[in-house]
């Protein structure tokens, strides 16, 4: 890109969750790699999760923001990592009471721009207050976008999308939706006042090539530029050599793409029975698979269960793993084949950066919806649940296969490993543009 006079500063102000502020901050990294001053704005408590990346880029600075002082909200709990669900409103509402505090912040930076995350509409109206121009950051897909945005920017007309209409999402979006949050604001109220504020554009994580029609019927919803940020995966994917060597170990010993990971994520949990027919349908399927099972604590049902199945399939067939597992490091290793995911997006476009095919079985928020898109775009399956809505291992192992190993499942690998080659080769083009943009609404 040309150079300019001087770079323009950007405050950062995720809401209070690691998967938030992890797009923010890969955001922030490329940004800050095009000449533009970064700081990134939260809790001590979240900068904790995120201790070892801000190390690692220098670049970034941090600006800690302290919540107001409740009695059943302790500092530990200013975060939504580990926090019981019960306080998840709590957490809102001292989100809320700190835009005094976020004020006097903005005040002193003297930034030349905001970018902000969805809970948080306050914060654009801090902003324009001291005329420094404000982006709405979106770190959900496109679709889900327009899925929540479209009854509100065009309620007389139908949503355009049928093929990814999933009528369970359309079921949570109307509870979730109703539900009142702190300050008596719904969730679908604060995210449309953030996108209704965003200053001109507003800022998506994704890319035109699996969501190109879902960002162009956003932009028109919201009657302004919507541009995507790319998949923001983190390119730090190796982290100290003898970490899990064991698990690289037994990958190295596996031929190419022959092997499917399993895994859903830090939040979602199968229940006991759907834990068996998982189990089950992975031995079925005769395909090498690291499974990150991680059972509730005690559960001694689901640990007995999956010692038996370390015992019928043998160490050299299947690695189960009950802890954390280095995902993106794990999908991009050459033996990996095929990813049973809950389709979190995260995690979907981890996928499509490495070129791994996605065996989707959602369960809830937007994930059955992302399920939709992938399957929409070729890359992936969605397995079918039984009439009783629950998985079956018939089904889980025949997806399985199609995905990794038979004959008619060429085509998806064929579109998943040309997807990721055009996202490699496209680089930073998506961040280019959005740099560009920035300057723009900074009139530098």
């Amino acid at each position: 890109m040309e150079s300019r006079e001087r770079g323009i500063t950007v405050l950062m102000l995720p809401w209070l969750g690691h998967g938030h502020i992890s797009p923010f901050l890969e955001l922030g990294k490329r940004l800050a790699r095009k000449g533009l001053s970064i700081y990134l704005c939260s809790t001590p408590a979240n900068f904790i999760s995120v201790k070892q990346t801000l190390v690692n880029n220098p670049s970034i600075k941090t600006i800690e923001m302290h919540l107001p002082d409740l009695p059943e909200l302790p500092p530990q709990h200013h975060t939504t990592n580990g926090l019981p669900p019960n306080l998840l409103p709590t957490l809102k509402r001292a989100f809320d009471m700190a835009a005094p505090n976020f004020s006097d912040i903005l005040r002193s930076l003297k930034p030349d721009l905001l970018m902000y995350d969805f809970i948080q509409y306050w914060a654009p109206q801090v902003a324009l207050s001291q005329n420094v121009p404000a982006v709405f950051f979106i770190t959900a897909g496109a679709a889900t976008s327009c899925y929540l945005f479209y009854e509100q920017f065009n309620p007389n007309s139908p949503f355009p999308f049928p093929e990814i209409y999933v009528t369970d999402f359309e079921k949570s979006k109307r509870e979730h939706s109703a539900k009142v949050n702190a300050h008596g604001m719904k969730l679908a109220e604060r995210i449309i006042s953030c996108a209704r504020q965003s200053h001109e554009v507003v800022l998506i994580k994704s890319c035109n090539e699996i969501e190109g029609k879902y960002i162009n019927y956003l932009s028109a919803l919201c009657q302004k530029t919507v541009l995507p940020v790319g998949s923001l995966v983190s390119e730090t994917v190796y982290s100290e050599e003898n970490d899990h060597a064991k698990i690289f170990e037994w990958l190295d010993k596996k031929d190419k793409a022959s092997t499917v990971f399993v895994s859903f994520g830090s939040e979602c949990f199968l229940p006991k029975e759907e834990m068996e027919e998982m189990a089950s349908g992975l031995e079925l399927s005769c395909v090498n698979f690291i499974w990150v099972a991680r059972p509730p604590t005690g559960d001694k049902f689901l640990g007995g269960l999956l010692k038996e199945l370390r015992e019928r399939v043998g160490a050299e067939k299947g690695m189960i793993l009950e802890t954390w597992a280095p995902q993106l490091r794990i999908l991009s290793h050459s033996s990996i084949g095929g990813f049973v995911s809950h389709c979190g997006w995260g995690s979907v476009m981890e996928a499509m950066t490495f070129g791994v095919p996605i065996i989707a079985i959602p369960m809830q928020y937007d994930q059955p919806l992302n399920a939709r898109v992938v399957q929409e775009a070729g890359v992936g399956e969605e397995v079918k649940r039984g009439r009783n809505g629950k998985l079956e291992m018939g089904e889980i192992a025949k997806v399985i296969r199609k995905t990794v190993v038979d004959k008619d499942g060429d085509e998806v690998r064929r579109k998943t490993k040309y997807l990721s080659d055009t996202i490699s080769d496209k680089g930073d083009k998506d961040v280019d543009i959005v740099v560009k943009e920035l300057y723009k609404l900074c009139n530098i």
